[in-house]
């Protein structure tokens, strides 16, 4: 209880961690909430390309949609993509990096070489082909992501657990016979959970960015809005590269793709200042 309190008199006082809670908060309850805050996009608008305006705020595309709307709806994308991606990362890289980091023998050195390889993969190219090959509905493509965010995850627990199975405690519960799947699944997991909080948010970063990327690519779900798409849109329809050009088509999801990566990092830069004993101190 007291290391809650801690935790978060030390959040609270930090305005990195608490500026990125912020951020993180609006998208979330914009991604929740889409469906009561605005009507989802859909058909076609007699009010095409028109810009910024009291009627709609962040303008309309060449089908006559309110991009405020389909900015919004891509939030919550966003968000599922997120969400999918870091649970198949959680699943496969924590538990792979407190088995590799408490087994360091054969079975250790196996799963940290997997991990290795798995970090030397060029991840975009393969995400392409994968993406591809396995269909372009958006729960693929987060599972897709997920699979190659995982070895970050993995090598974060490692190096935590390394660290963890080294203290007291641990000889102490191998002392009195404690199985060791409780050892590395109870008493070290607990202990590894600021290190992995901290990777999970930059996995939910890179997430989206990879999501924007492959719609971006032609690779996402076009059944669904998200920033990548509404971006691919603008660009297929010459949106970017026209002169004059309906620059709010392309302006207003880059700047949410910008806002959600920043919103994650600097939270998870600010859970690692608090978590970090030497600032603590300070």
């Amino acid at each position: 209880m007291e290391n809650r309190r801690s935790f978060f008199k030390y959040f609270i006082s930090n305005r990195l961690a608490l500026a990125g809670l912020i951020g993180v908060a609006i998208i979330i309850i914009l991604g929740l909430f889409a469906p009561a805050i605005i009507e989802q996009p859909k058909g076609y608008g007699p009010d095409i390309l028109l810009p910024p305006s009291i009627n709609y705020p962040f303008g309309t595309d060449n089908l006559g949609l309110n991009i405020l709307a389909e900015v919004i709806w891509g939030a919550r994308t966003s968000l599922y993509v997120s969400a999918i991606a870091v649970g198949v990362a959680i699943i496969i890289g924590v538990p792979a990096g407190l088995i590799s980091g408490y087994k360091k023998g054969f079975i250790g050195s196996i799963i940290d070489s997997i991990i290795d390889i798995f970090l030397t993969l060029p991840v975009l190219p393969l995400m392409i082909v994968i993406a591809a090959v396995v269909g372009s509905s958006i729960t693929n493509v987060a599972i897709v992501i997920g699979i190659f965010s995982w070895p970050s995850l993995a090598r974060v627990t490692r190096n935590s657990t390394l660290k963890i199975s080294e203290m007291q405690f641990i000889e102490a519960a191998k002392c009195l016979g404690i199985p060791q799947y409780s050892i590395i699944f109870k008493h070290i997991l607990l202990n590894v959970m600021g290190p992995v909080l901290v990777n999970i948010t930059l996995v939910m970063a890179t997430a989206v960015l990879s999501e924007s990327g492959l719609s971006f690519l032609g690779l996402g779900d076009p059944t669904t809005w998200s920033w990548g798409t509404i971006l691919k849109k603008a660009w297929d329809a010459g949106a970017v590269i026209d002169t004059p050009n309906p620059w709010w088509w392309w302006f207003w999801p880059s700047v949410f793709i910008v806002f959600y990566v920043v919103s994650f990092n600097i939270l998870g830069t600010g859970i690692n200042e608090i978590l970090n004993p030497k600032i603590n101190k300070k």
